[in-house]
């Protein structure tokens, strides 16, 4: 249950995000404004970390090099998400980028990539992802 709650609390700030961050990007430029997005996000994850962070840094130095790429992830996704908001809107942009997560992240599960448990295939899966497009196309049509 506490990951239904956090998953919803994400999606909540992520919309909102997305929209805040199309809107700064308006003004200062796209990959301006995806700078601009994470030196504030930098200074916020510095004062979390000061204030609730329960981890060590320095396992950091035991890790696969290829995941620390991740971070370099977010300049894309943020770029990403400015310019698909501003060519379609937040609904409609944020509706078929959870379309591809959904679609990446259960082919990531499939293969077990990235040290990730492999699951199943499953044709009820494949039928959701299928019925959320539909969900997609009707939801854009006017």
């Amino acid at each position: 249950m506490l990951g239904v709650i956090f998953a919803i609390i994400g999606g909540f700030f992520m919309s909102i995000q997305s929209a805040f961050n199309t809107r700064v990007g308006e003004s200062v430029g796209t990959i301006e404004a995806t700078l601009v997005v994470h030196v504030v996000g930098l200074v916020a994850a510095i004062g979390a970390v000061m204030l609730i962070g329960t981890g060590s840094l320095m396992k950091v130095t035991e890790l696969n090099k290829l995941y620390l790429i991740g971070g370099a992830f977010g300049v894309i996704i943020v770029y990403s998400v400015i310019k698909s908001i501003s060519a379609l809107g937040v609904a409609q942009a944020v509706m078929v980028i959870v379309v591809s997560q959904l679609l990446f992240a259960y082919i990531i599960d499939l293969l077990g990539l990235f040290g990730m448990e492999k699951v199943p295939f499953s044709i009820t899966k494949i039928a959701g992802l299928i019925i959320i497009m539909l969900g997609i196309f009707v939801f854009s049509r006017k």
